[in-house]
């Protein structure tokens, strides 16, 4: 994973929140400060690690309607320590894709930009690297030049039982592994891990441009019903709003005919994987227009 990104090293852990974690703690020290997007996974997804378990303080950023966190709102919250009052910065954090949607590559620059001007650390939240690169037609080894860290997701469109690996720099590899240990994280005997992980990397990369294809297709479909609004996908992942009362409705009945999303508030998840074919959405588009059609 190390040559394929173009890195020093990496490191294989069980998941993406230990594999996040792990990056910033190699950043940061006890009181030290991380920037991220105010609905992004290593700040609002991984259940407080950085700050209970890292003694790492967030710098949450909202995020602008494209996903991306406006570059002066980042800079303006930048702290270099010489005020005994603040924590200290030490990395922004990126996501890419960010809920499926892929940010620009010339908006990841612009971010290194700051952070190198600003002598900070960069770390991309990458668990769907994989799907960006593909979407851009970019290898991704350019994709993930800007960073000094990067976290990538074996277990997720690479369609893998388990496991991420966090790829980085020498320094920071080298202090996330000894981190890995006191987190509990050091496997024995885990060439049967790393074998799924290799198999996906050699034979479910190029297929991700698949799971995209199916994923407009189901966002067409879904779109025909006026009662649900659909975001269209830049990759595999399908949002869907709708009334309360239509989801509250809709989402059991999918479930009670094997068609198994995520949803609440209104709103559904809907994502396209390896073992999502072709008649498997158009079998979940029938399920959607016969429930419309009864009631």
């Amino acid at each position: 994973m190390a040559g394929l990104l173009g890195k020093d090293a990496a490191l294989f852990v069980s998941s993406g929140t230990m594999s996040n974690l792990l990056a910033l703690m190699s950043y940061c020290g006890r009181g030290d400060e991380f920037i991220a997007g105010q609905n992004a996974h290593c700040y609002k997804y991984e259940a407080g690690g950085a700050a209970v378990l890292g003694s790492i303080q967030p710098q949450p950023i909202a995020h602008q309607a494209d996903g991306t966190m406006a570059l002066g709102d980042i800079e303006s919250a930048i702290k270099d320590g010489s005020d005994s009052h603040f924590a200290t910065t030490r990395v922004i954090a990126l996501e890419n894709t960010f809920g499926g949607r892929v940010l620009p590559v010339s908006y990841m620059q612009s971010v290194a930009d700051i952070a190198q001007r600003h002598g900070l650390g960069l770390h991309l939240d990458g668990a769907r690297a994989f799907n960006a690169s593909s979407v851009l037609g970019l290898d991704i080894r350019s994709f993930v030049a800007p960073f000094d860290t990067v976290s990538i997701c074996l277990s997720k469109g690479l369609g893998a039982p388990v496991g991420s690996v966090l790829v980085g720099r020498q320094d920071l590899i080298d202090t996330a592994r000894r981190n890995r240990k006191m987190l509990g994280g050091g496997l024995r005997q885990s060439g049967i891990l790393a074998a799924a992980g290799l198999y996906a990397l050699e034979h479910n990369v190029v297929r991700l441009a698949d799971d995209h294809r199916r994923a407009k297709r189901l966002a067409e479909g879904l779109a025909r019903h006026e009662a649900l609004r659909v975001t269209m996908p830049d990759s595999n992942i399908v949002w869907v709003d709708m009334g309360s009362e239509t989801g509250e409705q809709l989402t059991p009945y999918l479930a009670q005919h094997g068609v198994g999303i995520t949803g609440r508030y209104g709103q559904q998840r809907w994502v396209t994987h390896l073992d999502v074919g072709d008649d498997d959405v158009e079998a979940a588009l029938a399920l959607v227009d016969g429930f419309f059609t009864r009631t």
